[in-house]
């Protein structure tokens, strides 16, 4: 991914899956693509990732995007201690 901004807004829209049409959505903002992420991928029931969207402006980042924001070198934030 080309540099991507960690401290943008951003919006996340999670569901349990894919086909949210049949399924409600939850909306959260933050204040940073960082705090976002850290979210998505600490905080959601990990089978909600798929069904789960960022967006930052006009750009759409869906469940595996987010996943390979989280694990890049780049990201700001101190991530979860993992068992």
């Amino acid at each position: 991914m080309d540099e991507f901004n960690y401290q943008v807004p951003a919006e996340v829209y999670a569901s349990r899956g894919r086909g949210a049409a049949k399924r409600p959505m939850t909306f959260y903002r933050f204040a940073s693509a960082a705090e976002a992420i850290r979210f998505v991928m600490e905080k959601l029931p990990v089978e909600m990732l798929h069904g789960t969207v960022m967006e930052i402006g006009e750009t759409r980042f869906i469940g595996n995007d987010i996943k390979r924001l989280y694990g890049s070198d780049e990201y700001p934030l101190a991530r979860a201690l993992t068992a």
